[in-house]
């Protein structure tokens, strides 16, 4: 997937913002806050978690996403994001 794929959902954009945010959220935390469906955030998030940017961890029937740690473009993503939001 490009890069302008990845970026060019607002959604998207917004769950990267509440997980850089918040750390660590499951699925139907960020459907909630973001006033999602939770089949469109389960998708978004697959998406991000295909390209190496969220990683997932399940625990029980619980699949928590965060910030893959050893993904580059993670660490480019959450820089972005900092960056941007201190400019503010």
């Amino acid at each position: 997937m490009e890069i302008e794929e990845v970026f060019s959902s607002k959604s998207r954009m917004k769950i990267l913002k509440l997980i850089n945010q918040l750390g660590q959220l499951n699925v139907s935390d960020v459907a909630r806050r973001l006033n999602l469906n939770f089949s469109s955030t389960s998708e978004h998030l697959k998406v991000l978690e295909s390209e190496g940017i969220l990683q997932e961890r399940t625990y029980g029937r619980v699949r928590m996403y965060r910030f893959n740690e050893g993904s580059a473009k993670a660490k480019a993503v959450q820089n972005l994001i900092d960056a941007w939001e201190q400019g503010k």
